[in-house]
């Protein structure tokens, strides 16, 4: 039954919890409206080459993330679907690679099915399937590139080993085309130690150079493109996004060394309780070959990033698909032994965690409302998630061997409905677009765009298909593409926005989204013109000035 039917009943769930919910909410910033912007200039302008966000120099990454980004906007509209589309595939097909190794190192088919399930399932995996961002783009080619490892490995003809070693080259190549040198870093980081252990150092001697030279061969023509057209690409990427946030006082992002451990746990949910089990039977079982390659694939790199000074969630993503395995595997020893105390208490814990947010909801919502009564379909929604968090869990807790499975339904039904169940004070915070939208047909004739916030800036030209927006007492990440002379007029401060007022208004109407949420924001706003129509929701306010004659 479960040969027959795994790949379907995944096909399903993929289909219901990933793809259907990408066009149900707007776009998160700062990093959705970011991505969504570069990739749609991409298509608009024809430069598939450099990067640039809103018009201005943006070297913080590669191309190939933003490629197939845009594609998703060429094939499916620039919409939010369209947006997202490449994350939802490039995770399910992490998911397909979890399912592919699982056959190869086990021959029960329902360790293949749980461990893919499980994947499927992580709470950050889930989250990032339909949010509109890099990393699982690179966690898949990432994935893609230690699968093709162990099928290597495992291989009993020439032809085969021979072809997977081709594929890890293929999968480096795109990854450092995504997100840069850690493409390979990773996968030497666990080839090496394993070969070693294994004496098998000879072989990673014969067929690495293979590896190295199909990567080389696969990201050569843009990399020699990009230093053509833009020479000062690589200075820039390779010293501030790797040795200045690795290991750089003032990386972004700081946090103490320790920050991943407990974010292993939270990433795992809704499955933590079985992470101590997991780890546990596969260090008893660390001499044997298969468990002791997928504990350097997740141990190593853990440690790696660990040591990075700059650290953000999703850099883990990589390892948690070794993780999945490990769970897998002792899940179903668990299941095949009618031992199932560590599922009751994974549901027990994942229930008192759905009765406590239960309960914090009802309390804020009496006590100090968090949704208004215009609201209620989003707080029918959030509560619809939290009844079926309650539900999956209640049926795990009771039935553990027999419905070990549903935790991931509450997970999916979480990333499912959450967002657009949000309330409006958030949604017109951390989505900007939305607001935006609604005052579309007033911002389309506008002349002159003007920002003092890079997110809403982001929304706004993404929405409009323009990248002509001025920054005003702003840069951030754009500090560097505004250094270059040819940006030189895309921003504007405090002193001489007036005058720059006064000058886009002898050509048009002006359009302004500002983000007011301190004395300096409100400052900003005062200098402007009182003569525009104005709307504003939340922190973000719309103004729109006639033209003036001079």
């Amino acid at each position: 039954m479960i040969r027959r039917w795994a790949l379907p009943l995944l096909l399903l769930a993929f289909g219901l919890f990933y793809l259907l919910p990408l066009g149900t909410h707007g776009l998160w910033i700062p990093d959705e409206t970011r991505y969504a912007q570069i990739s749609q200039e991409m298509l608009l302008s024809g430069d598939w080459v450099s990067p640039h966000f809103m018009g201005i120099r943006y070297f913080e990454k590669p191309a190939a993330g933003y490629w197939l980004i845009a594609v998703g906007q060429a094939v499916f509209g620039e919409n939010l679907f369209g947006v997202r589309i490449a994350s939802a595939l490039t995770t399910g097909l992490s998911v397909l690679l979890t399912y592919l190794i699982a056959g190869r190192l086990w021959t029960d088919p329902r360790k293949r099915f749980a461990a893919a399930w499980l994947y499927m399932s992580f709470g950050l995996i889930a989250g990032q399937a339909g949010y509109a961002n890099l990393d699982p783009q690179f966690t898949l080619w990432v994935n893609l590139s230690l699968v093709a490892l162990w099928f290597a490995l495992s291989s009993t003809t020439t032809r085969a080993r021979t072809g997977a070693w081709a594929m890890l080259g293929v999968a480096c190549g795109i990854g450092f085309m995504t997100k840069g040198f850690l493409a390979w870093l990773l996968p030497v980081l666990i080839a090496l130690p394993y070969m070693l252990w294994q004496r098998r150092l000879g072989e990673l001697l014969r067929y690495g150079p293979l590896a190295v030279l199909v990567a080389a061969l696969v990201c050569l023509p843009w990399v020699l493109k990009i230093h053509t057209q833009e020479p000062d690409f690589w200075r820039f990427f390779f010293w501030h996004e790797h040795i200045r946030r690795f290991a750089a006082d003032d990386a972004q992002h700081t946090r103490p060394w320790w920050f991943y451990l407990p974010l292993l746990i939270a990433s795992s949910l809704p499955w933590a309780a079985l992470l101590p089990s997991a780890l546990i039977q596969g260090w008893k079982e660390k001499l044997n070959p298969a468990i002791g390659f997928l504990l350097l694939w997740m141990l190593l790199p853990l440690a790696f990033f660990s040591l990075s000074r700059g650290k953000l969630p999703t850099y883990i993503m990589p390892c948690l698909l070794p993780l999945a395995l490990l769970m897998g595997h002792v899940l179903i020893e668990h299941i095949t032994q009618a031992r199932g105390r560590v599922l009751r208490i994974n549901g027990v814990l994942n229930l008192v965690v759905g009765i406590g947010a239960l309960i914090a909801l009802i309390y804020l919502q009496i006590a100090r409302p968090v949704y208004g009564h215009e609201e209620m379909l989003s707080l029918s929604l959030t509560f619809i998630v939290l009844m079926g968090w309650i539900i999956a869990n209640v049926l795990q807790a009771f039935r553990p061997l027999t419905f070990w499975a549903a935790p991931a339904l509450g997970i999916w039904l979480l990333v499912a409905l959450l967002p657009p169940g949000m309330p409006n004070s958030i949604v017109y915070s951390q989505m900007p677009d939305q607001f935006v939208n609604e005052h579309l047909a007033e911002l389309q004739p506008t002349t002159a765009l003007l920002s003092n916030d890079l997110s809403a800036a982001s929304a706004l030209t993404w929405r409009l298909r323009r990248t002509d927006v001025v920054l005003y007492n702003t840069s951030g990440e754009l500090k560097y593409g505004l250094d270059y002379a040819d940006a030189s007029q895309r921003q504007v401060d405090m002193n001489n926005v007036q005058q720059w007022m006064t000058e886009a208004r002898k050509h048009g109407p002006v359009g302004v989204v500002m983000r007011v949420k301190n004395v300096v924001e409100e400052q900003e706003v005062e200098l402007l013109p009182v003569d525009g129509k104005r709307y504003q929701k939340g922190e973000i306010v719309i103004l729109v000035f006639p033209q003036r004659q001079p």
